[in-house]
């Protein structure tokens, strides 16, 4: 990866669902810029096998269990690692995504599971990183969010829903947290390449897609990460309350017409 001039040193950062696709990039991202990175993910093997190869290049990371949303969990997880090193300065609640469904047949459980983690998870993170950071008189709360909140897909009215509520929710939180230091912004990701995952990344699919997105091509995990990077850095502190569309354009044109026209694609 290319280096970036933001610099973390001295930061310590959490990233949830940090360890794939996207989480992962921000955690490398984050860690080449010198913060040291607690990796909170659901499957273990994955976030232990990044750890390890950042700490073989000289970085600092590690990883805890996230496999319970609650208030309670979340706050004595954000604790715990505030305490064991010293401070707090970065949250990314990057972990999302929701059982598909058709809102005719959706059930409690499914919206219920997919507000848990795309929403509350976010608010409770947020809820207990505040007296870290606000003893630091610094603090960064992140969220991966979505074009879902403002584009409608076929089977996700709820999770479209969710994402809307988390855009919400880093507005009012930003407004309640801007004279302590703390700002709050998200990262609205677009149709993002996720290698070997999913039925997007079957390659008639994947053509499909990238003829109706302006820039001809799906993004990177990476193009996700280094908006965090910034998002993260002291470059970034008076940006608060704002959420960066990283989508190659795909929200820009009325309808898929219109790229087919400007493009002959």
């Amino acid at each position: 990866m290319q280096a970036l001039p933001f610099k973390l040193d001295g930061r310590v950062a959490i990233v949830t669902g940090g360890g794939r696709g996207i989480g992962a990039a921000i955690v490398t991202r984050l860690a080449q810029a010198g913060a040291t990175v607690v990796i909170a993910n659901r499957t273990p093997d994955v976030a232990e096998a990044l750890a390890r190869e950042l700490v073989a290049d000289g970085r600092v990371a590690s990883c805890v269990p996230f496999d319970r949303l609650d208030r309670g969990s979340l706050r004595a997880m954000v604790d715990d690692i505030a305490a064991q090193y010293g401070r707090l300065d970065i949250v990314v609640h990057n972990a999302g995504g929701c059982p598909w469904s058709s809102l005719e047949e959706l059930d409690e459980a499914k919206l219920d599971q997919t507000l848990a983690l795309n929403l509350n998870a976010s608010i409770w993170l947020a809820q207990a990183a505040i007296p870290h950071m606000r003893a630091n008189k610094f603090g960064r709360i992140l969220v991966t969010s979505s074009v879902s909140a403002r584009v409608a897909m076929g089977g996700g009215a709820h999770y479209s829903a969710a994402k809307a509520g988390a855009n919400a929710f880093i507005r009012g939180a930003a407004f309640e947290l801007a004279r302590d230091g703390i700002t709050v912004n998200g990262v609205e990701a677009g149709f993002i390449e996720k290698p070997g995952r999913g039925t997007m990344s079957a390659p008639e699919n994947k053509a499909k897609l990238e003829r109706f997105i302006p820039m001809g091509h799906m993004g990177s995990a990476d193009d996700i990460a280094c908006a965090m990077l910034y998002l993260a850095s002291v470059e970034a502190g008076y940006v608060t309350g704002q959420t960066i569309v990283v989508d190659g354009g795909s929200t820009l044109p009325e309808t898929g017409f219109a790229v087919e026209r400007q493009w002959g694609v």
